[in-house]
This record gives C-alpha cells, structure tokens and sequence, in this order.
C-alpha cells in the first residue's frame, strides 16, 4: 500500500523502469481508489471492472507522458471517471434486446413452431393431390396476383375452366385436412 505522494513518485518512477513489483504495489495500492471512483457513477461490479481495467490501460500506455508523477492520484480519478462515464454514455447509445414479449409483428416461439408445423401438414396434403390441383395450388400460394387468363394459360386449360377447378382442389384439400385433424379455424 503507498502511503505519501513521494512513495507513488518512486513506484511510478521504479514502474516506468519496467519494475514489475512497483507495478503490483502501485496497482495493488490504488485499485481501491480507482474502482470507488467507478462506484460512484452507480456502476455494476463488471462495468466497475472494465473501468478499473482501462483506467490502468490507459496509465501504461501514458506512463511516460506524466510530467508530475507524484500526482498519480488525481490523475487516476480523472481518467476512472472519464472512463466510468463512457461506460454510462455507450450503455445509452445500447438497444436492449427484446425482453419476454414478441418484437412487433413477430410471433412468439410457440406461434411460429405451430405455424410451421400446420405449414407442413398443408403441403404434405397438397403433395398427395392430383397433379393438376396440386399445380393449382402452388400457382395460387406462390403468385397469388395471377389472373384468372394468367391461371390457364399456365396450367394449359380452358379459362372458363379455372374456377370449378379450383373449387375442386380446394375443397379435396380442405377435406384432406380435416382428416389430419386441421379444421379452417
């Protein structure tokens, strides 16, 4: 533990000569003040850590620099502080995760397992339906805008035709469904 401002100067100056024992005295010695600092920004203990941490970063890589070692005190309450209020200023700048409830427009974990599972059960049953109503339906999921013309000329079939056939198809898939255990509710 250093005890005068002339006892930190001769650490300093021993550290600055690559001493490593002056550097665990010193730290050992002034760790308590730096992180009291941090405490008085009401950090947490690992926001306290990390300023403690660049506090002394900061000091090795400016050792040098220090024109009155034997102020190291304030010079490290200084740069505790100006570090704790990075610390505070980033955390504002931080967009919290969502907590327990779903992001707007986004289902819950559990919506979306039931809906991917109802997903594979739909085109399970739409696997098992006749090639033209099968081709029907992925016409009628994956280009929903097509028109009734557009229809039959993809599916190679009169336009007056489109209709009753998708009536068709939709009422075997629904039926298919049903025997799955979906209902349309």
């Amino acid at each position: 533990m250093t005890e005068t401002e002339s006892d930190v100067a001769e650490l300093l100056s021993r550290a600055l000569g690559g001493d490593q024992r002056a550097w665990r005295i010193l730290v050992g010695g002034l760790s308590a003040l730096v992180a009291g600092v941090a405490r008085t920004y009401r950090l947490g203990e690992a926001d306290v850590s990390d300023v403690c941490q660049s506090t002394w970063c900061k000091l090795s890589q400016h050792l040098a620099d220090l024109r009155e070692p034997a102020r190291l005190r304030g010079w490290l309450s200084t740069t505790a502080r100006r570090q704790a209020l990075r610390v505070l200023t980033d955390r504002r700048r931080e967009v919290p995760a969502a907590g327990p409830e779903p992001a707007a427009g986004l289902p819950s974990p559990e919506l979306a397992v039931l809906g991917a599972e109802r997903d594979q059960a739909l085109w399970r049953a739409v696997a098992r339906l006749p090639p033209a109503h099968r081709e029907l339906i992925r016409l009628l999921a994956g280009e929903p805008g097509l028109t009734q013309t557009q229809l039959a000329a993809r599916l190679g079939i009169p336009p007056g035709s489109v209709g009753p056939l998708r009536r068709r198809a939709l009422d075997r898939l629904r039926r298919a469904l049903v025997a799955q255990g979906y209902d349309h509710a």
